[in-house]
């Protein structure tokens, strides 16, 4: 692995660990904070906000930066916030913090696609891209559990502060091994927002925001769904997060393989459905722990071998403006990490089991799916056509 893609792997482990611990944490916050767990979710929406926001500002504000300095700001800016939020003192300044958290998220990994693509070999992209996206998975396989446990046998502060400590990690390897690669040719804010003007564009936009919060319905109540419904103990959440986490980095790397092999779009549709299936499995296996286990492995692998596929997506779409674009997928996956939490905690609220989110995560799936079933249509219908290497 070259060493430029450790640094940004580095990157997404910081920030995986920073989206998604707080999912075995809610019960721990919203304890200590004194409100209820759908409450303690608004936080998850938070940061969800907090990328939708940022990813396609400071891409547009940024243009003509060199993609090493701005990866060093964007990266200070996580590394500030986080540390900040582990000193929040109840849940609205936490709730601040946490959107503040969010804004350098969808940024960074819309320009650390674009350099991963570029310092790839030909043919190979979406494999340098999904690199880059293993410190995600990773995030879930040691981070994630790492926080949680942190969080549920000291405080959730010191959680923050492993986040904290993981970013000044991340700043010093972009300094030493990113390349000085040369600033896109800059554009200005007119141009950029040309992508919107295109069906494909809509049609991407709306599969990710969509399809991906079948993932967040699940994963955001993941930890009271482990507790009440598998009947594991509060202790053994950070383990059986690992199963997620592992199936996570199994997930982005297949992901990454198919992507460069079959067509972008194909994958994301077939990797949707694959989790519509998932999730509905879920909520009839949910109450056998081995059982539960292995789902929570399987829908982890599903809902992460889009995360190439969708990058890909969008860069493809976008010739001239790839790290808008990319940034704009990443404000659409965290809409859909928006809507799956807020969605997925409407049937709680009204007093449902904890597996009534998966079914609002599986008519999200299935909607994502068919934006990507109409999307390969209109591919074919205007010529643009989807190559599959042979």
């Amino acid at each position: 692995m070259k060493k430029s893609l450790f640094a940004l792997l580095l990157g997404g482990l910081g920030i995986g660990t920073t989206e998604f611990v707080m999912m075995g944490l809610l019960p721990v916050i919203a304890a200590n904070l004194d409100i209820s767990i759908p409450q303690a979710g608004h936080l998850i929406s938070a940061y969800a906000l907090g990328v939708v926001i940022g990813a396609p500002l400071l891409v547009v504000f940024s243009g003509g930066v060199p993609p090493k300095k701005l990866l060093i700001i964007l990266m200070i800016l996580f590394t500030v916030f986080n540390a900040l939020s582990g000193l929040a003192v109840n849940y609205y300044s936490l709730f601040a913090l946490r959107l503040l958290s969010g804004l350098p998220h969808g940024a960074f990994f819309g320009v650390g696609a674009v350099v991963a693509s570029r310092l790839a070999e030909k043919g190979k992209e979406a494999q340098a891209i999904s690199i880059m996206f293993a410190g995600l998975t990773i995030a879930n396989l040691a981070g994630v559990p790492l926080g949680t446990f942190l969080g549920s046998h000291l405080s959730w502060r010191y959680t923050f502060l492993l986040i904290g400590v993981i970013g000044m990690a991340t700043l010093l390897c972009l300094q030493l091994w990113m390349p000085a690669l040369s600033a896109p040719k800059k554009e200005n804010i007119g141009q950029q927002l040309t992508f919107f003007k295109s069906t494909e564009s809509w049609l991407i936009i709306l599969l990710i925001a969509v399809g991906t919060g079948g993932l967040f319905c699940w994963i955001s109540y993941i930890s009271p769904l482990l507790t009440e419904v598998s009947g594991f103990s509060i202790d053994s959440v950070p383990y059986s997060l690992a199963f997620a986490g592992l199936g996570m980095f199994a997930g982005n790397l297949l992901g990454g393989r198919l992507a460069d092999r079959f067509s972008p779009a194909r994958t994301a549709f077939a990797l949707l459905i694959a989790m519509s299936f998932s999730l509905t499995l879920v909520t009839f296996v949910s109450e056998y722990k081995a059982l539960s286990l292995v789902m929570t492995f399987v829908t982890g692998l599903l809902a992460f071998a889009l995360a190439a596929p969708i990058q890909m997506l969008m860069i493809q779409s976008a010739r001239g403006s790839e790290m808008f674009a990319a940034a704009v997928a990443q404000a659409c996956f965290n809409i859909g990490n928006a809507l799956g939490a807020y969605l997925g905690g409407l049937p709680l609220e009204a007093g449902y089991s904890y597996t009534s989110p998966e079914w609002v995560g599986v008519a999200m799936a299935l909607m994502g799916a068919s934006a990507a079933a109409v999307l390969i249509q209109y591919k074919r219908r205007n010529l643009i056509g989807e190559v599959i290497p042979s």
